[in-house]
């Protein structure tokens, strides 16, 4: 197993900004937990737009609706990033639009899998002709009193090198790197092109384009019936997946024909 190190990462990826700010730690509670903290005190020390923190292991690692996410030590990628962007409200899931984008695409070009993504942030991969989870992500920031997002932060897991035997189980099936090709994955190879490309895609968004098109053409959501659940709630309807709307909500027709605007709820495949 090669260890990651901040030397390693810094002589490996080759982005402008995006990275270039980067802490390694053995094992963490989370990353996205120390980043907010760091984030949060306030002071001169506050860490630049595009800090990167990676770990081996993560204690108490999470994912979206809080679901925990687990990965052995030393055999996945688990990451956070930093980004003040000064964006409307209604762009913020362009964040998490553009990261998983860009994980589909990275672990495409170095493993040659099959990529896509499920509404809306899992990265999937297609293994003995099923969709599994590879990869998920968790974007957390703030808003200021105009309404714009100040800063965010984005984690993401990529399940890299871990056995099968060892994958967790759960409504979606889980895989991961090794798994679906039967070959270990550098890690390091890796996460040089994705940050490429989140750096790219965010740079784009700077320039007035939107992640929402090529984050729209990788789902493979649509067309598909799907049952959303509220989470608060527990309540649930099903229906088809239609498509979805620039912020990056899913449009949902139910067996009556309504069509519903899915926000943030628990959305599966059936």
């Amino acid at each position: 197993m090669v260890v990651l190190s901040e030397t390693a990462v810094s002589q490996t990826v080759n982005t402008r900004w995006l990275g270039k700010f980067c802490r390694v730690f053995p094992e963490l509670d989370s990353t996205n937990d120390l980043l907010k903290e760091m984030v949060q005190q306030g002071t001169e020390s506050s860490p630049p737009t595009g800090c990167l923190l990676l770990t081996e292991y993560q204690r108490q690692g999470r994912g979206r609706l809080e679901r925990r996410w687990e990965a052995p030590p030393g055999s996945s990628l688990l990451l956070s990033m930093l980004f003040r962007p000064d964006w409307p409200a209604e762009q913020a899931n362009w964040l998490t639009m553009l990261v998983s984008t860009a994980a589909a695409e990275a672990i495409s070009e170095i493993t040659g899998l099959e990529v896509g993504l499920k509404w809306p942030n899992d990265i999937m991969v297609r293994q003995a002709d099923q969709w599994c989870k590879v990869s998920g992500i968790l974007q957390e920031g703030s808003f200021g009193g105009n309404g714009r997002l100040q800063w965010a932060i984005v984690g993401i897991g990529i399940n890299v090198n871990i056995p099968a035997e060892q994958l967790p189980t759960g409504v979606t099936p889980a895989t991961s790197l090794l798994a679906a090709t039967g070959q270990i994955v550098p890690r390091l190879p890796l996460l040089a092109p994705f940050l490429q490309r989140v750096e790219n895609y965010y740079d784009e968004v700077g320039n007035g384009r939107s992640p929402h098109v090529h984050w729209h053409e990788k789902l493979i959501t649509l067309g598909q019936p799907v049952r959303v659940t509220q989470p608060q709630t527990g309540s649930s309807f099903t229906g088809i997946a239609q498509t979805t709307d620039a912020a990056g909500h899913l449009l949902v027709q139910d067996e009556t024909g309504q069509l519903h605007t899915v926000t943030a709820a628990d959305v599966t495949l059936r």
